[in-house]
């Protein structure tokens, strides 16, 4: 019943918000209500946090690394937010998931400000607002720490300023702050993930500029200083890539940008029409309102086309862009979640303008109280299927850990380990470095293969077989050594004693730690493992 009243009292303070700080706290309490309620997941979201936490501990703010290996999918935004985070906050599942939550607050933001400059209805923009922080796709995605969120917001906020200028131009009034906002988040929208964020809001633009005959202003939205600003954003960093890997531009653009886009092989192979589905269930309770806002009966109000028709080929263009490729992943449709929002809300306001002002309340404060409550059962939900135990395990074990103790992963890559022990050397990892079938798959295998590419020598160090670890472990290491692997394959290296194991979870994974004095001692030292 409380949180009812406090999900109801945060709509109706977003309805009636005065300026866009009002919108900033309350969006921001919202999101981080319950940001700490699970661990990490794996792999994506240990992977990502787990290369900040590598930039913050090793003080290369420049080249990310994945165990110490330079990691070209993704530029360093995300990084940088994530690193600053964890440095100011310590490492855990909040500081972790901080740059989402800052960037879903942004896109709330700017779509509030867009639409109290240039909707004719004031009541629009608070709902919409409601609207967006209680669809449930947008609260998962403010609550994972990945690229989309960052890159979504990037790429909204550009649109907005976008048309906000556009808007401005057409009313001779000042468009010149607008139009600058739009070029610094194209910026950080290609610093977070990379051509795609001025591709893509770029293409928004030029479609509704096309669409409403507005193609006039296209020179005006092209000044010379605005484009050399938003180069001398973005070009520092990949120009010093670059200098550092010869190959860093081919593999960035030509392998994850183009052929992603363009060829099968990738992981997550899906059909054209699968984000339809995803648009109708991530949006739910809202959704059903969805087809109304789609009709071209919606367009023909001249008061609201402007707005209405930016809206719609907002959504349309990022769903067939995201449509096009055979990989497919639910967050790459995050763009489109604010033009829907706003969609939806102004369809359901029309809807309770036939209602009576007692039903209207009823019903828009009903709306948000299942969509917001929709919101927290499914982070309790992902919470529940996530490994709470084994987290809090490595969390309890974490201060034996020492600055010097190095962690070992046999056959798997557990991205969060590192973070949660708070290592400060990157992992060794072994496995069978010379399977036929590295390349076959997208996952931890190959991108640390690919990774290792970029620096041989680094490679060489962290990248083992199984016999490099028994000459390492039998040559009495001076450190702690914390090997991570399943429970089961202390049969192939007879120096893993039960006596030694600090942890096995559900799933029959093990962590050992073998203290310096031990190995001095270790069993099997003269014996090759079985799968060396």
């Amino acid at each position: 019943m409380k949180r009812g009243r406090v999900l109801g009292a945060g709509a109706s303070l977003l309805a009636r918000a005065p300026c866009s700080l009002t919108v900033f706290i309350v969006c921001a309490a919202w999101l981080a209500l319950s940001l700490a309620w699970r661990p990490l997941m794996l792999p994506d979201e240990g992977r990502y946090v787990g290369v900040a936490w590598e930039m913050l501990s090793s003080g290369n703010w420049l080249v990310p690394t994945l165990d110490g290996l330079p990691f070209f999918h993704k530029p360093p935004l995300f990084y940088w937010l994530t690193a600053a985070s964890l440095g100011l906050f310590g490492a855990n599942e909040w500081s972790a998931r901080a740059a989402s939550l800052l960037a879903a607050t942004a896109a709330v933001v700017g779509l509030h400000l867009f639409l109290r400059r240039h909707s004719p209805d004031e009541r629009l923009p608070g709902v919409a607002a409601a609207v967006l922080l209680t669809l449930p796709l947008f609260f998962g995605g403010a609550q994972f720490a990945n690229l989309d969120m960052l890159v979504a917001a990037m790429i909204s906020l550009t649109i907005l300023f976008g048309a906000y200028a556009v808007l401005s131009l057409e009313r001779a009034v000042p468009h010149r702050v607008p139009l600058t906002l739009a070029y610094v988040f194209a910026a950080l929208g290609v610093l977070a993930k990379g051509l795609i964020g001025v591709v893509l809001p770029a293409a928004v633009v030029l479609v509704w500029l096309i669409v409403g005959k507005r193609w006039r202003h296209l020179p005006a939205l092209l000044p010379l200083h605005l484009v050399l600003m938003l180069l001398l954003i973005v070009v520092p960093w990949f120009w010093a890539m670059q200098q550092a890997y010869s190959d860093f531009l081919d593999y960035f653009f030509v392998h994850h940008h183009f052929q992603r886009f363009a060829q099968t092989g990738f992981n997550n192979p899906k059909p054209f029409w699968f984000y339809l589905p995803v648009l109708l269930v991530g949006a739910f309770p809202w959704s059903p309102w969805m087809v109304r806002a789609l009709t071209p009966r919606y367009l023909q109000d001249p008061a609201r086309f402007d707005l209405r028709s930016l809206m719609v080929v907002w959504l349309l263009v990022v769903l067939l862009f995201f449509s096009l490729p055979s990989s497919k992943l639910v967050g790459y449709i995050l763009p489109a979640l604010p033009p829907l929002a706003c969609l939806l809300a102004d369809v359901f306001l029309a809807w309770l303008g036939q209602r009576s002002p007692a039903r209207q309340r009823v019903y828009a404060r009903g709306g948000v109280l299942v969509a917001g409550g929709l919101c927290l059962a499914l982070v309790l939900i992902a919470a529940q299927r996530s490994d709470p135990v084994a987290r809090e395990q490595i969390v309890g074990a974490a201060p034996l850990f020492r600055t010097d103790d190095q962690i070992v992963m046999l056959d798997d890559y557990r991205y969060d380990l590192p973070v949660y022990l708070k290592a400060r050397k990157s992992p060794w990892v072994v496995s069978d470095w010379a399977r036929p079938d590295l390349l076959a798959k997208d996952n931890w295998r190959r991108e640390l293969y690919e990774a290792g590419r970029f620096d041989p020598a680094a490679a060489r160090e962290r990248l083992l077989f199984p016999a490099d670890l028994r000459l390492r472990a039998c040559g009495e290491p001076p450190y702690a050594l914390w090997i991570w692997g399943k429970k089961a394959m202390a049969s192939d290296y007879p120096f893993l004693r039960d006596e030694w194991r600090v942890l096995t979870t559900a799933d029959d994974d093990a962590l050992w730690r073998i203290a310096p004095e031990a190995s001095r001692a270790l069993r099997g030292c003269d014996e090759t493992p079985k799968n060396g």
